[in-house]
Parts: structure tokens; C-alpha cells; sequence
């Protein structure tokens, strides 16, 4: 058997799926595509997390849209962050040439223009269905991660919270945390003191800092009301095809606070929201994060734990986790080790330090007869990868350096009018663009504290008027002395003579 046939044979059996699959292109040998040896991802196995990385320029959007477009056309629904804003095209269907033809008569199947059902989300002022979040929602814990607090500021968190829940005060947006954080300390000093020990004012300062970085990203705009339900992100379209829900970011690349705080409060909700799964064949929902250094490189190490706790939770929810970024060591080592589909695009090797991180990256992957790895990660060219993943039987499959398929729908953006039309037919936009302000803790430890005030004005009238009253009758109590005289018993008798005496 020529090494030709024996590595077709190789990829046939290690790919080879029982159950619903998704065929992401044609294992390829000494650079050339095996036709009709193709590399298969089950459905069954795609709650198992997964990486796609590389260099810039080396084709990875393009793989995270073949893998959503053919999710989607599964009946799976999808949740993207789109960074960069080159996502919205998987509304309209590709543009079919003679290349594309070319690559999939070398592929073995194929090339079929498609689009798919999309929802265009924002965190920002863009346009979209709004995302928010209370901070009930979020919780003291949560959110004390997210601030990055010290174990004193933490528990202080938690009496504020504690104090909220027994006096039925909302906590929805910061601008309600920022009062009662404010209130403990001066109105409301005497009664926190007496039921929850003294507050350090020096303790609500530092956590009001926190607070204000927060804020200074945009997060007045992700907290507060209608609070999105994790359940739409999971909707199917009249064709049965799965729902894409892009969330536009393209904004917010700058602000990593909020992007990581939102992506840990919706993972968090989703862990929390959806029942138990098992090992289903087929994921309830797929998100895919781009850009996914911008999580790691700013969490502290409490939020890494929350995050790595939660993906290792989630796969029984029957979520799928994949982070989109340049290099897998952006990815902590505890997450890494989580990740079930590895697709890897061409590494550049320019200084030492990158070659280092390409062994690294080798080090990775399944040992193949037929591949030096590290040779491969820098000769790959774009639109090809190494891809592993895992077979049904949770096995690792033989690595493949793939010739990837096109994507069906557009590989551009969308325009102006194109995006405005996919919004106006949103079915989520009434649902979650109505602005909601009811009365929470700041209106409401408002009305506390005027009526306080009040009370205390009131009670200062009173006492200022009882003041005046005593006053008021000790001088009156006071005799004048020159009535004291002439009401006199001797002064009257006196006069009284004088009137007898004239009468005479």
C-alpha cells in the first residue's frame, strides 16, 4: 500500500461518524488535497468545547463562519461576537466563481450558495436588540469577581446586597449600587452599624473606584432593564434552521472590563438557565468568542477560576464553547485542557519567542506518522489547517491538515441598508429596545432619605416652637414692676383713701 493510500485509509477510518456531522474540507498530504478524504466533526462531540488560532490573515474568521452557517443549517443555534464586524455576511448567500468550483472538485463535494437567518445584538449605542443584565442578576459574588475586590470589599458587597433583599430595594443598574453604597456610610451609617457592624468608608470608596472604571467602559448601558433571556439566543427560524446571533462589538475592543464582564455574566446565566443535557447528540447551542485574549489577559485571578469552572460545567447543559484567537497560549492552560476540537491556521515564526510558541503549540496536538507539525504550522497556507477533534467515542481523531471548505454565504459585510433591513425584521427588537426605568433602590433610598430629612425638619419645628412657648410664658409669668406696684394690696388701699377723703 502506497503512503498515499495508507494515510486515505488513515483519515477514512478516523473520521468515520455514525450519528449527524459537519465536513469541514479534505485531508491534505504533502500539500495536496486528498479528494473525498474528509475530515468530519460529529455533532455529538461539539459540546466538547474548541480553539480555532492563528496568525492574522490566515483565514479564521472564515472557518468560525463555515462552522456556524453549517451549525445553523443543522438547526443549531449559534452565538457569535464579532469583534472586527466582518460577520454579518452569513445573511446573504456567497458569491459562486470559478475558484471556489475548483476548490471543492478537490474537496470531493459540492459548492452550494446559501444564507442564513440572523440577529444583529449590541451591547452599545449600535443598532440592534439591546443586551442588559440587573445587578441582582449578577449577585454579590459574581460581581465582586468582576470588580476584582479584596475579601473585606466582598463582604461588603454582601451586606449591600443582604440589606437590598430585606428592605425590598431593586438593585438594576449601577447607578442603584453606587446609592446604597453611598448610603451605608452617611444616612443610613446608624442602622447598617446596628444590624451589620460599622462599614469603613475607606472600604466603599475603593469599591466605588471600581465601580466608576467600570462605568467609564460602558457598562451604565449593559446594567439594568429588560434583562435579556439566555432562551431567545436559542430560536430556530420557520426553515428549521438554527437562529445566528451576531453580538456587534466592533465598538468595545478597546473596553476588555465590559467584554469580559458580559461574557462571564452570560455564561453564567446560561449555565444557570439551561437543564441538565448529558451527552446528547447534538449541542442546544454553540457560542463562539472572538478575540478571546481580551477575557484572559484582563481577568484576575479570580475571574480566570469563574471561568474555567464554567467551562468545565457548561458541555452538560449541552453548550459548545469555541475561542477564536491568534495564538492557543492565550488560552489558559486549565481551559486548553478542555477543548475537544482544535483547528489550527498557519503560525509565523519571525523571532525566537515565536518559535518557542510554535513547539508549544505542536506539543498540542496528536502525534502523526504523517505530518512534522511544527513544519506544518508555518507552511499552511490560507484557508487550510490542522484540525483534531474528537470522534463519538470521545477519542482524539488522527490529525489532518485540511483543506478547508468555502463558506456558503458571503464572505464580506453586509451594507448599511442590508443591516438596517435585517434589524427592522428582528423579532426580538420590541421585546428589548423599549427603555425600562422603575423605581429601585436609588428611587427608592431617595424617598427614604427625604422622608428622613422631613421627619427630622419636622421634629425641630416642634421642638423650636415648644422652645419659644416656654419662653413666652416665663415672660408673661414675669411681672412688670410698675404693674407689680400699682396692683399692690398698700397701693390700692392708698388710693382708695384718697377717693374717700375727695368725696367728703
Amino acid at each position: 500500500m502506497s503512503n498515499k493510500d495508507a494515510f486515505f485509509q488513515h483519515i477514512e477510518e478516523g473520521y468515520k461518524t455514525k450519528g449527524d456531522y459537519i465536513s469541514m474540507g479534505a485531508a491534505m498530504l504533502n500539500g495536496d488535497p486528498l479528494t473525498n478524504a474528509l475530515v468530519k466533526i460529529p455533532l455529538k462531540t461539539l459540546n466538547r468545547h474548541g480553539l480555532i488560532a492563528g496568525a492574522t490573515g490566515t483565514g479564521k474568521t472564515k472557518t468560525l463562519q463555515i462552522l456556524a452557517e453549517n451549525l445553523s443549517e443543522k438547526g443549531i443555534p449559534v452565538l457569535l461576537m464579532d469583534l472586527k464586524g466582518d460577520l454579518s455576511g452569513l445573511a446573504q448567500p456567497g458569491n459562486d466563481n470559478a475558484k471556489i468550483q475548483e476548490r471543492h472538485t478537490k474537496i470531493g463535494f459540492p459548492y452550494e450558495a446559501k444564507k442564513f437567518p440572523i440577529d444583529i445584538l449590541t451591547l452599545s449605542e449600535q443598532n440592534g436588540v439591546r443586551l442588559r443584565a440587573t445587578i441582582s442578576e449578577f449577585g454579590p459574588i459574581l460581581l465582586s469577581r468582576i470588580l476584582d475586590l479584596t475579601d473585606t470589599q466582598q463582604g461588603i458587597v454582601a451586606v449591600l446586597f443582604k440589606y437590598c433583599d430585606d428592605h425590598q430595594l431593586p438593585l438594576l443598574d449601577l447607578k442603584d449600587f453606587k446609592k446604597i453604597l453611598q448610603y451605608c456610610t452617611s444616612e443610613g451609617k446608624e442602622e447598617f452599624q446596628e444590624a451589620y457592624g460599622r462599614i469603613s468608608t475607606s472600604s466603599t470608596g475603593a469599591i466605588l473606584r471600581k465601580i466608576i472604571e467600570l462605568e467609564q467602559q460602558g457598562a451604565d448601558l449593559f446594567f439594568g432593564e429588560k434583562s435579556f433571556d439566555v432562551e431567545d439566543l436559542t430560536r430556530i427560524d420557520e426553515n428549521g434552521k438554527g437562529i445566528i446571533n451576531i453580538i456587534r462589538l466592533t465598538d468595545i475592543q478597546d473596553k476588555p472590563k465590559l467584554f469580559s464582564t458580559f461574557m462571564l455574566s452570560l455564561l453564567a446565566e446560561v449555565y444557570a438557565t439551561f437543564p441538565e443535557q448529558g451527552d446528547s447528540d447534538r449541542p442546544e447551542l454553540v457560542i463562539f468568542i472572538d478575540e478571546a485574549h481580551l477575557i484572559f489577559n484582563e481577568a484576575s485571578d479570580a475571574l480566570l477560576d469563574q471561568i474555567e469552572s464554567i467551562v468545565k460545567l457548561i458541555r452538560s447543559k449541552g453548550i459548545g464553547l469555541y475561542f477564536v484567537t491568534q495564538n492557543p497560549t492565550d488560552v489558559p492552560d486549565a481551559v486548553l485542557s478542555q477543548l475537544g476540537l482544535k483547528i489550527q491556521h498557519a503560525l509565523r515564526a519571525f523571532t525566537a519567542k515565536d518559535r518557542k510558541a510554535i513547539k508549544l503549540t505542536a506539543e498540542n496536538y496528536p502525534i502523526s506518522d504523517f505530518y512534522n507539525t511544527s513544519e506544518v504550522l508555518t507552511s499552511l497556507g490560507i484557508g487550510e489547517a490542522l484540525i483534531s477533534a474528537l470522534d463519538e467515542k470521545g477519542r482524539p481523531t488522527p490529525l489532518a491538515a485540511t483543506m478547508l471548505r468555502a463558506p456558503m454565504s458571503r464572505m464580506d459585510i453586509l451594507t448599511d441598508t442590508e443591516v438596517k433591513q435585517v434589524i427592522s425584521t428582528s423579532k426580538l427588537i420590541p421585546k428589548y429596545n423599549e427603555v425600562v426605568d422603575r423605581e429601585s433602590a436609588y428611587e427608592l433610598l431617595n424617598k427614604k432619605i427625604e422622608k428622613a430629612q422631613t421627619e427630622e425638619a419636622q421634629q425641630k419645628a416642634k421642638e423650636e416652637q415648644k422652645k419659644t412657648s416656654r419662653t413666652s410664658t416665663r415672660k408673661s409669668s414675669a411681672m412688670n414692676p410698675i404693674i407689680k406696684v400699682l396692683t399692690s394690696a398698700t397701693f390700692i388701699r392708698g388710693v382708695m383713701g384718697i377717693l374717700s377723703k375727695a368725696m367728703r
